[in-house]
């Protein structure tokens, strides 16, 4: 049974798509991330950087019961269903809609938490703080976005 669990395991860890942070950077832009709700790309590559190390595959089991999902880390508590401890689905998905390779979903959820006002300087803090009088400009140095 241990044998079977570490397969399925080393299974899903092989069929994450991990963006090389360029070929990130521009999805972003192509999606409209870069200034969105006055985000700059840099900001959004340093989180998911941070957050995700660029894989649409990463989760993150919280200590309240929930869990972070997909390349921005969005929480199940209020942004996804996963059947857990869910409260609400501000974005109207299934968790698991985050960890596809198609980031589609992802980035129009993501667009969705930064849109609550209540949370969009949360999202950035938790990642970002001691960032925000940084120069960023590393994250995207190089990329001919």
């Amino acid at each position: 049974m241990t044998k079977t669990l570490l397969l399925l395991l080393l299974v899903a860890v092989a069929n994450a798509k991990v963006f090389e942070r360029c070929a990130w950077a521009r999805t972003l832009k192509a999606s409209g991330m870069d200034g969105y709700r006055g985000i700059s790309l840099a900001d959004w590559v340093c989180l998911t950087q941070h957050e995700s190390h660029f894989n649409t595959r990463a989760t993150n089991r919280n200590t309240d019961g929930s869990t972070d999902y997909g390349i921005f880390q969005i929480n199940s508590k209020y942004w996804c269903r996963d059947g857990g401890v869910s409260r609400s689905n501000g974005c109207g998905i299934n968790c698991s809609q985050l960890q596809t390779d198609d980031v589609t979903t992802a980035i129009t959820c993501a667009k969705r938490v930064v849109r609550d006002p209540n949370v969009r300087l949360l999202y950035f803090d938790w990642t970002v703080a001691g960032n925000s009088n940084r120069d960023l400009s590393s994250y995207l140095s190089g990329c001919r976005l």
